[in-house]
């Protein structure tokens, strides 16, 4: 796919999703091993309310796809890992496992950026 021009206040909602999906899913990088986790695996510590708090800030990001134009087929697509990734990280010990390996975020962020034909560094080049 052709890579597309990109007015400035989308490149900055593009940025803002890759942002909260690097910090909600691989943010912090396991000293001597090629694992990293974010803040869902760790807000999946917190009983009961960590996995909705990690979702709440899954949902924002599809919110922000959606106002980017993704069409709907790649939302759902986007809807099915933040629940996915919902209920299996809800479940003690396993899911916080889980969470260390099935990132739904940056998926999701790849499902954006195939959209508008981009890879991660594109949204920092300029128009």
């Amino acid at each position: 796919m052709k890579k597309q021009t990109i007015p400035i206040e989308q490149l900055a909602r593009l940025r803002r999703i890759r942002g909260l999906a690097r910090l909600m899913d691989t943010a912090l990088r396991i000293p001597g091993t090629r694992v990293s986790l974010g803040a869902d695996s760790v807000l999946g510590l917190i009983p009961g309310i960590g996995d909705f708090g990690a979702a709440a800030v899954s949902l924002f990001i599809v919110n922000e796809a959606r106002r980017l134009g993704v069409p709907n087929d790649k939302l759902l697509k986007m809807l099915v890992n933040v629940g996915f990734d919902t209920v299996a990280g809800s479940v003690p010990v396993v899911g916080d496992v889980f969470d260390v390996y099935f990132k739904s975020n940056r998926r999701n962020l790849q499902l954006v950026l195939d959209h508008f034909g981009l890879d991660q560094a594109d949204p920092d080049r300029s128009r």
